[in-house]
């Protein structure tokens, strides 16, 4: 047996610092722009092992194999997740079902304000909830451009839109990462977050179009907001809390864009507002840039159908394995587990992080069947096939989706080694102790930990995967609610993906306006950081403030 040891050195503050060392590497490798995230998460991961053996005199053989357990994890199930979500995501784009998706959403409206609303917010959340790590930004940062917006308004809009759905993006991809470094249930989590983010599910269209259109443009579309905000933020909340955390974005992005599209049948703004840039900005001339406008043609009832057909399976296979029934039978049948030897157990949890010495479990649980990625697989499978994909021609296809994610799954896996090793070897406890003494203020500040973590990272994933479990450590300390603050750090994540570098990226690629990177960051900047101090004033208030406090699940 090996115990955790959680002041090496002998002093706190030096012990605090050489614990932050793992998690300073990477944030600093990947803020300089100058090295790739894979690379960064590497070197990270190199460094974690070295404070680990050196400092924290962990097992050398416990260490490697504590990084190789964070690495299968990462793959299984988070990476298998992504994999599977960009294999779907790539078939509809060589059918050209894409395309006529994308012409379906941009043709219902002319009004810019209402535009945005059903792009930016609605159609953006369920491409989060259903593919995630850059996809809705490009994906909707395209549709506008194409529509006619400036690039600025088309870039940074997108970017501000993309922030209540991110917790539950790539099929809870991001729960299942704080799940598997905190060891809590990501249906807890995923409930909890739920509890948080539909607040700011009414907030964000109203935000939106007040960015686009001043207060008096977004006080004649109010009813069309309200619509949009609430019919997204209602089943946010009963989704994420009684049914599972996986089809969140999915299930309420569709509710929200049908309730829009419906209401605009009946309510129209009194004036429509035409123009295409940012209010008070002249854009036109210094930014606008010939794009090749969209094909506007309406669509027929087949192309239509035909469009929604592949996200309607992935409905339905989706509601199939949340189905905690569903989820019991393929574990009860298809299900390996294996203890890792000489790591499983051999590993004390001591005071004063637990009461008293408690081994860590180091189990890999291969239940192969029930995995959301697994699910993803079957629906690709049978929308390849009912859009005409020969099976040598989806294996093909499949091969290119591998080679296109391969950096992002190296990312992952990396990401969970740091957190995995971290939580086995204690590092994170030192840094949780220290944390704990922020005091009355740290459901505040560790929200807006969440924030950098995904400010620098890029990935609500990453960042919960690097301080879930610090999260989980440092409330336990204080006697706040680990699943209240684990939570926190997801849904206040959601607001650095504005700002975050393969974003802003993202969104200047799809918008046609390269080298225009640091006027997209001024931009969003001061709404990333708003945003992400109003998120943790509401988790102050549900860890102090009745009837806040009852909404913290135990």
């Amino acid at each position: 047996m090996w115990n955790q040891i959680y002041n090496p050195l002998g002093n706190v503050a030096l012990s605090t610092g050489a614990a932050a060392i793992p998690v300073v590497t990477l944030l600093v490798l990947i803020a300089s722009g100058k090295v790739k995230a894979h690379i960064a998460a590497i070197t990270a991961l190199i460094v974690a092992n070295i404070i680990t053996i050196a400092v924290y005199h962990m097992p050398v053989s416990m260490s490697v194999r504590a990084s190789l357990l964070g690495v299968v994890v990462g793959f299984f199930p988070i990476g298998w997740i992504v994999l599977n979500v960009i294999f779907l995501y790539r078939i509809t784009v060589e059918t050209g079902k894409f395309e006529l998706l994308k012409r379906a959403i941009g043709g219902v409206t002319t009004d810019r304000r209402l535009q945005l609303l059903l792009i930016a917010f609605s159609f953006g959340a369920f491409f989060e909830g259903a593919s995630g790590f850059g996809t809705p930004v490009a994906i909707t940062g395209a549709v506008l451009i194409g529509l006619g917006f400036s690039p600025l308004a088309a870039s940074g809009l997108s970017l501000i839109a993309n922030t209540a759905p991110v917790a539950y993006g790539a099929l809870g991809t991001p729960i299942q990462g704080l799940a598997s470094v905190t060891g809590l249930d990501p249906y807890i989590l995923g409930a909890m977050v739920g509890r948080q983010l539909p607040f700011f599910s009414l907030i964000v269209p109203f935000w939106v179009v007040w960015a686009f259109a001043g207060w008096k443009g977004m006080k004649d579309v109010w009813p069309a907001i309200l619509v949009t905000g609430v019919s997204f933020a209602i089943p946010q909340f009963v989704i994420s809390n009684f049914i599972n955390p996986w089809i969140v974005d999915i299930g309420a992005s569709l509710i929200s864009m049908g309730c829009l599209i419906l209401f605009l049948k009946v309510w129209q703004p009194r004036e429509l507002w035409l123009s295409p840039v940012l209010r008070g900005r002249d854009e036109s001339a210094a930014t606008m840039k010939a794009v090749t406008p969209m094909d506007k043609t309406p669509l027929t009832q087949a192309e239509l159908w035909g469009a929604l057909l592949p996200w309607i399976i992935v409905c339905i296979v989706m509601l199939i394995w949340g189905n905690g029934a569903f989820k019991n039978w393929a574990n009860s049948i298809f299900t390996w587990n294996y203890p890792v030897p000489e790591l499983h157990n051999m590993i004390n949890k001591v005071p004063p992080v637990a009461a008293k010495p408690t081994p860590e479990a180091a189990v890999f649980g291969f239940t192969y069947l029930s995995f959301t990625g697994s699910g993803m697989l079957i629906a690709a499978i049978i929308s390849g096939f009912l859009m005409g994909f020969s099976p040598a021609k989806m294996i093909a296809e499949y091969g290119r989706t591998i080679k296109l994610c391969a950096i992002s799954l190296i990312t992952i896996s990396a990401m969970l080694a740091i957190g995995t090793l971290t939580r086995l070897s204690g590092v994170d406890a030192t840094l949780g102790l220290a944390f704990a003494a922020t005091g009355v203020l740290y459901p505040f500040f560790g929200t807006l930990l969440g924030w950098l973590g995904v400010a620098l990272t890029g990935s609500d994933t990453a960042s919960n995967v690097l301080f879930g479990n610090l999260q989980k450590i440092t409330s336990e300390q204080l006697g706040l609610s680990p699943i209240l603050m684990a939570a926190a750090n997801s849904s206040g994540g959601v607001m650095g993906k504005m700002i975050d570098a393969q974003s802003i990226v993202v969104a200047s690629t799809a918008t046609n306006w390269y080298g225009h990177e640091g006027t997209i960051l001024r931009y969003v900047f001061v709404h990333s950081i708003v945003l992400a101090c109003l998120v943790g004033f509401l988790v102050m208030l549900q860890a102090y403030v009745y009837p806040f406090t009852a909404m913290v699940l135990k």
